[in-house]
């Protein structure tokens, strides 16, 4: 293949890349356009996890420097306790509903 044949392969491959870019970014666009204009009200109420989790921070703040790694490892371990045991249940019941 000759030299100019690559080239003119080249600027086409960008040409395309660049216009596919543009497509992608104003329908991207048009969707979060869609999603601020959309009225649909925020939950009433606040989940208990969402009260968890910024007392788990706040506690872990409020701790010495040099205990925070082991306060945020113990935190993330107790939420993947958590889940495990949500996950379990979950299982649980599934094979009882077979």
């Amino acid at each position: 293949m000759e030299m100019k044949h690559l080239i003119i392969f080249a600027l086409a491959g960008f040409v395309i890349l660049i216009g596919f870019n543009m497509m992608n970014s104003s329908r991207d666009e048009d969707n979060r356009t869609a999603v601020v204009d959309s009225n649909v009200p925020a939950p009433a109420t606040v989940s208990t996890d969402a009260t968890t989790q910024s007392a788990g921070s706040e506690s872990i703040a409020n701790q010495p420097l040099g205990q925070q790694p082991k306060a945020i490892l113990d935190n993330a371990t107790s939420k993947i306790d958590q889940a495990q045991q949500a996950d379990k249940e979950r299982l649980d019941q599934m094979s009882n509903a077979q």
